[in-house]
């Protein structure tokens, strides 16, 4: 049975992200203030996640990702509720995040804007995949 609840954590997201094609430099980290996590389990295995932080003032999707066996089963749906739930809880109006994949996020509300209208959060222009087999949009969504 899938359950999806609370975790502290984030040590066991980050790996889980990167296996599911999320990037995470460690070199020249973009200072975060973590704000809560989720984990989607089934039977104890890590199937999904999502990491809501802050960044310059401004609530961010710091990962979301979903095992591919487990997609089209509405988790990244769910998860990204939660996130947007808690945003608001704490008197967020808004909520930024960079996507390689927009076409989900679009259907959820969030549209393209201009990297300079965000939080500094951006930090694939030092990736070597930028620009080459990586076209992400920062992305936002207006909850209130």
């Amino acid at each position: 049975m899938i359950e999806i609840r609370t975790t502290e954590d984030y040590d066991r997201l980050v790996p889980f992200f990167i296996e599911n094609g999320l990037e995470f430099s460690e070199e020249d980290p973009t200072p975060t203030d973590l704000v809560h996590c989720w984990e989607a389990v089934d039977d104890g295995r890590l199937i999904g996640g999502f990491v809501l932080a802050k960044r310059d003032g401004e609530f961010i999707c710091d990962g979301i990702a979903v095992d591919p066996d487990y997609r089209k089963q509405e988790l990244g749906r769910r998860l990204l509720q939660l996130g947007v739930d808690e945003t608001l809880r704490l008197g967020g109006g808004r909520m930024y995040l960079v996507a390689r994949a927009p076409g989900f996020f679009r259907t959820e509300g969030f549209e393209t804007v201009a990297r300079d209208d965000a939080p500094n959060f951006f930090e694939c222009l030092t990736c070597d995949q930028y620009g080459v087999s990586c076209h992400p949009e920062v992305m936002l969504r207006v909850l209130r």
